[in-house]
């Protein structure tokens, strides 16, 4: 999980990003009370989708507020100066719209009577706030900006994740047959992977398969029997504390076809041609452009729109974006992944992928799952 040491290399990063005058901010969106607090709320718990906010301020000081119910749900495991806690429910009497607890607890502190000396996140605030309708620089943009460069304990928990889609990937090679359905296929890599991950956590992402006569499909796991010809697609996600990896291997249901294993093939060669472009500096429409031109050269159709792959992080998809008009840049710090597809009429389709740091020189490849039919 995230660690103290983390929280406040990123506080400072913030501080160091807003102008002088700025003492304080308030943090309303909950991936970035994650982000600089740790204080996250797992989505197999009681309060999931509750929120908390997190004032912070220049002198160092961070406060939480949140309903007590869900400060009961998120844990210890959360870096905070003080807590300010109000109560939703204690047993006692009926329940209260929880976000007028969060409104009540504002008007403790001095936001409005010193508006000029701080910033707030206002796309996250509940309609009822007294402190709406002002113009703000906007802090969301700020942090969506600083969160691209990944601290060590972002890194480690991206490194958990990964590892736990990796072990999906390897139970999802020997389950993989005529007979089975998505579903249990589904079933059996959600075990491995949160057997290895070693915590609840979450796995989504696209588990369906592909034939000639559907050459594309993607979504969550139905009762579809797999059968022989078919291509079944693992593009998945695993995610703990707020982060998530995301990487994808394409399965031949039976023998593949010699069309089948030529498509597969330049999937992988697209993604290594992507591979020689994550550099900083690079522009990510040139990341698209690499692996897009060898399909081309392949003889394929261009590509409709779609991305070749994106950041990974707090977020689904984050940036830079793999685009042809993307205006992002690589830059050191950046965890992407990186995503080549093709769905043919009369073959099928298929889809591989791998998790990248880019650092000062160059890249790490993060995710070690095996990319074959």
């Amino acid at each position: 999980m995230l660690t103290r040491d983390g929280c406040l290399k990123r506080r400072d990063r913030l501080w160091r990003k807003l102008p002088g005058h700025i003492q304080w901010v308030l943090v309303t969106d909950p991936r970035h009370v994650t982000y600089f607090s740790g204080f996250w709320v797992n989505p197999v718990s009681f309060s999931f989708g509750e929120r908390a906010f997190l004032y912070l301020s220049r002198n160092g000081n961070a406060l939480l507020l949140a309903d007590n119910f869900t400060l009961g749900s998120a844990g210890s495991s959360y870096f905070v100066d003080d807590e300010l806690a109000g109560t939703w429910y204690d047993k006692l009497h009926e329940v209260r719209n929880r976000d007028h607890v969060l409104l009540d607890l504002l008007s403790s502190l001095p936001v409005s009577a010193t508006m000029d000396q701080g910033i707030l996140e206002t796309e996250w605030l509940p309609q009822a706030a007294p402190i709406r309708g002002r113009e703000e620089y906007s802090l969301g943009t700020a942090v969506r900006e600083l969160r691209r460069r990944k601290e060590e304990d972002e890194l480690q928990l991206l490194a958990r994740c990964i590892r736990a889609g990796d072990a999906g990937h390897e139970r999802a090679r020997e389950i993989v047959k005529p007979g089975v359905t998505e579903r249990e296929v589904y079933l059996e890599v959600q075990r491995r992977a949160l057997e290895e991950l070693g915590a609840p956590g979450v796995v989504y992402g696209d588990f369906r398969a592909v034939n000639a006569g559907n050459p594309k499909q993607g979504g969550l796991p139905t009762d579809y029997v797999l059968r022989e010809g078919d291509l079944f697609i693992l593009d998945y996600s695993v995610s703990l504390g707020g982060y998530r990896s995301d990487t994808t291997n394409t399965i031949a249901v039976s023998g593949p076809t010699d069309e089948q294993k030529k498509l597969f093939d330049d999937c992988v060669n697209a993604l290594k041609a992507g591979e020689e472009k994550l550099i900083p500096g690079t522009p990510a429409k040139d990341i698209f452009a690499a692996a897009e031109q060898y399909f081309l050269n392949q003889g394929y159709e261009p590509s409709p729109p779609r991305h070749m792959g994106h950041g990974l992080g707090l977020g689904h998809p984050e940036p830079p974006i793999f685009v042809s008009e993307s205006s992002d840049v690589i830059a050191p710090g950046d965890v992407v992944t990186l995503e080549p597809a093709r769905y043919i009429p009369g073959v099928g389709g298929v889809r591989v992928e791998h998790n990248y740091l880019i650092t000062d020189d160059g890249l790490r490849q993060l995710s070690g799952h095996r990319l074959a039919l």
